[in-house]
Parts: C-alpha cells; structure tokens; sequence
C-alpha cells in the first residue's frame, strides 16, 4: 500500500492546532471583558455612594453648630436683615398707596417678591443665606428705602399715617355698625304693608258685617267658659293680628283635648275690631277666644300704673320718642317706645286682668307652639308664682348682665350670679300671686327706675327683680329661645314645646331667618281670601 507523503499531513494538524487556539484565546478575552464591565459598575456605583454620603457629611459639617435663633438675633445676620427690610417695605406700600404713589409701591413690592423668593430658596436648601448671592437684593431693597425716606415716607410719618388711617376706619366700622343696628331696630319696628292692609279690611268687614257683632253680643255660653278653672287658660297681650293667629292655631293644632283650650286675647283700641272680626271668621278646632281692649279697664291709669305715670314725664317722652337729651349716647334700642307700652307691662297685671282665674299660661305673640300644653298646668310650683326656663347655661344670662350692680340697692338685694329666665311661656299661679302682692312688688321697683338707673331695657329686668325667689325652673324642653337672632341646635328645636322668635328677625318680616320661618308658616293659611288680597306672604 503506498504512503501518503509526511509533508501532506503536517499542514493539516497544525491548522487545527491554531484554530483551538483562536477560540480559546476569543473566550479568555470576552470572560476578562465580562469581568472588567462588572467590576467597573461596581466600583461606579461605591464611588457615587461614596459621594452622596461625603454630601451628606459635608452639609452636616456646614450645619454643625449652626443655631437659628442666634442666626435671626444676630445683627450681622443677612436673613434677619432682608425680614426687616421686608418689614418696612410691607408699611411703605400701604403709605406709598395713601400718599397716590402706585408707581413706587409697585417697586417694593416687585424688590419684596425677589427678597422673600431668596428666603425661600435658602429655607428649601436648609443652607444659610451668604453675603454674595443677598448683596444685589439687600443693596436694591435699601435704595428703595432711602427714597422711601427722601419722599418723608419715615418711621415717624408712617406711624402718624397708620394711626390716622385705624383710627378713620374705627370710625367708620362704629358708624356702619351703628346705622346697622339703627336700621335693624326700625325694620323690626315697623308694620309691614300687607299686616297694615290685613288690619284695615278687617276692621271694615267688622263693621259691615252684623253678624260678627251679634255672635260677640250671644257669648253667653261663651262667658262661662272664659271664668272655668276646670279648664285651660292662655292670654296673649298683642297689636298683631296674624303673630296671634299663629299661637292660637298651633296651640289648637297641637293640643290633645282642643275643646278645653280658652284663649284670652288682650289688644288695643285700633286692633280691637279687626282682631275680633279675625277670630270670628276663622275656627280653631274648636277653641273658647275671648278678645279684650286693655284701654276700657277702667282701674288702668297712672295713679295706679307706673308705666302711664312716667309716660306723662316730659323726659321720659322725650328719651324714648327722640333720644336727644344724651346727645343719643345711649344705644337706640333702649329707646324704643316699645317699652313703655301697655301691651308689654300688661304682663304684670294679669290678676286684675282675669280676676275669676287661678292659674294662666302666658304666650308672647312671638313663639309657635309645636307640642300640647296642657301638662304645663299640672306642673308643681313648690309654692311659687312663676314657672319659667332658666337661660342661664351661659354667663350672659345672669342677673349682672340685665341690671346696675353699681347701684347699691341692686348690689343689696338680688345675688349678681342668680339665673336669669325667660319670658314667652310662663305659668303663673295666680292664687300664690295675689297672696304675695306680686304687682305691688313691681310697682315698687318700676318707681325706683324712675331715672333708668337700675335698668334700661324692656320689661325682662323688672320681671327678674319682681319674681326674684319667687321662679320654678321649668325643664328647658318647653320653651325654646333665639329663633329670631341667632343659630339653634336642631335636635333643641325638635324637641322643644314653643320655639321663641325672640329678636329683631321675626318671622312675618323681611329680615326674618328664612330657615326658621317654614316652621312659623305651616300655622298661616295663606290661600285666605284676605290674606290673599293684603299679598300676605
């Protein structure tokens, strides 16, 4: 067999040979790439590590020892500086606009917007402020202010302007507020058109028609009725006719036994006739009403009443019906004539009034009643006059806040932290009030005020000095107050027997609280003809 030669063979094995070492030197080089690529990520990453945490030490070094009060007390302090500076631009552009200078007020403002944005960027770096980056703003803000101080606008000018300028406005707020008050007490005063019209053509149906006079001239069967102690007796002293109507018609609509229910209704001369054709025309599920003009009782005059006494005092008319003699120092509510009349004091004579009664509940014409009443007469009165709830859960409703305990027989006889009650629902034993003299203890303290020194407004002070020692607390649920000037607790009105309009917002006015007056509305029949025709709404 023939041989192949050895040249032939040796180039082939020496091929294979480099190529084994190409491959394996290809993959030494790639796994020493791998290597490097790996190493060098983690070396970057402990190197940017490294640098955030010599940050970190860095800013730590800076604010060591760093102290913010001191930074702010410091007189050298470049932020202390750019506040105070800050300071005084804020009142030299309050003086820059008073003095017609919008255009230099324009310029603090613009240098305080740059001065408080340079804090701010200072507060977010947590870094305090350096001479260098404040100096433009420090320089340009104390240019400012020496032209401030060239245009007068100095800390003494500024103290006078600010002053002058708190001391106008004081004025205004105490004038604006005063003809708030003013206004207020007029619109609370005043009858509106439509109650006005509602009167008038009730008085012109009371003469025109017959029938009224003769069902009020047939009343015997009434008449027994208005002196039985074995039923219920409320009084209402009022001049308004559709506030009325809203008592009787709640008390009616709310009361279990309605045929046992007497309303006895005290009015004046003019409301006499409307007031008796109203009640004539319109049924309360069938309730006993007794009208009455105060002005025919003949034991009503000024030798026995204080009130008609001091009416014919040419300084109390002139108080209450002009206010000048104190220059109108006095607030225009003490002054209103509301106060001396009749119709208010009433409440004091309500033995001679119903002499036959022994027990009354008295109503103002400003509540609705929403529960029945006639528990209220089995109420114990532990040998008292009145029964009343107490209003004294605030210190606003003490005795020192209705009456002059400057005045020594005040300081003498009545305690200054005694409870204060309400008047508007009032149970009064009138058995106990004749026994007691209580009229005559009014009339004593309603002379003693001759001078308004003891007291100035309405007839609740005197109510307090008549029945001190002599109230039964009732449970607060039964007559709920401030309907008619401020915000009552929900749940309260839920729960409450009579809510109390009391304040100038009454419910029949304009200026009433819309949120209460669907609770006084649901007891007005407004598709009544003469409601309709006086736009009664």
């Amino acid at each position: 067999m023939r041989r192949r030669a050895v040249d032939f063979r040796r180039p082939s094995v020496r091929r294979r040979l480099i190529s084994k070492v190409f491959w394996f030197t290809l993959c030494g080089v790639l796994v020493l790439l791998l290597c490097f690529a790996l190493f060098g990520r983690e070396k970057g990453s402990t190197s940017s590590t490294s640098a955030m945490v010599k940050r970190y030490y860095r800013r730590n070094k800076l604010m060591e020892g760093f102290n913010v009060t001191e930074e702010m007390l410091s007189p050298h302090s470049i932020t202390r500086q750019l506040n105070d500076q800050i300071a005084l631009a804020k009142a030299l552009v309050v003086i820059a606009k008073e003095s017609n200078n919008p255009h230099f007020a324009w310029e603090l403002s613009d240098q305080m917007r740059n001065s408080q944005l340079l804090l701010s960027n200072a507060a977010t770096r947590e870094i305090p402020l350096t001479a260098t980056e404040s100096d433009l703003a420090i320089r340009n803000m104390a240019f400012l202010l020496y032209q401030a101080n060239q245009l007068h606008y100095d800390s003494a000018t500024m103290i006078m302007t600010l002053k002058s300028r708190i001391e106008s406005l004081e004025e205004l707020v105490s004038s604006v507020s005063e003809k708030s008050t003013k206004y207020g007490q007029i619109a609370a005063e005043e009858v509106p058109k439509s109650l006005y019209c509602l009167g008038i053509t009730l008085t012109v149906e009371w003469f025109r028609n017959a029938d009224f006079q003769k069902k009020l001239n047939d009343g015997s069967q009434v008449a027994d009725k208005l002196k039985d102690n074995n039923l219920y007796h409320f009084c209402v002293f009022s001049d308004n006719i559709l506030a009325t109507s809203v008592v009787v018609n709640s008390t009616a609509s709310n009361s279990v036994n309605p045929d046992l229910v007497v309303f006895h209704i005290v009015t004046d001369e003019i409301n006499y006739a409307p007031m008796n054709a109203w009640f004539s025309m319109n049924t309360f599920r069938g309730l006993t009403i007794e009208v009455q003009n105060f002005e025919k009782f003949s034991w009503l005059n000024a030798s026995y009443v204080p009130v008609l006494k001091q009416l014919q005092d040419s300084d109390t008319r002139n108080y209450y019906f002009s206010g000048n003699n104190d220059e109108s120092q006095t607030p225009v509510k003490y002054r209103n004539p509301k106060y001396l009349s009749m119709l208010n004091h009433l409440r004091f004579y309500i033995p001679e009034v119903f002499p036959s009664l022994e027990k009354v509940v008295f109503l103002d014409d400003d509540v609705v009643v929403q529960k029945d009443l006639l528990p209220l007469f089995t109420i114990d009165l532990n040998g008292n006059v009145n029964g009343a709830v107490e209003t004294c859960m605030e210190t606003f409703h003490r005795y020192h806040k209705y009456l002059n305990y400057s005045h020594p027989i005040i300081r003498a006889h009545f305690d200054p932290d005694a409870c204060g009650w309400a008047f508007g629902m009032n149970v009064f034993d009138l058995v106990e009030w004749r026994k007691r003299n209580v009229t005559g203890i009014y009339h004593y303290w309603q002379e003693k005020n001759v001078d308004r020194t003891l007291w100035k407004l309405g007839t609740l002070p005197p109510g307090l000095l008549t029945f001190y020692g002599l109230t039964e607390p009732l449970d607060p649920n039964w007559h709920i107050l401030g309907l008619g000037y401020t915000t009552v607790d929900p749940q309260l009105l839920q729960n409450g027997a009579v809510l109390h309009f009391n304040g100038n917002s009454k419910p029949w006015l304009k200026i009433g609280m819309e949120k209460y007056k669907l609770l006084w509305d649901k007891y007005v029949n407004y598709s009544q003809p003469m409601l309709q025709r006086c736009n009664v709404h």
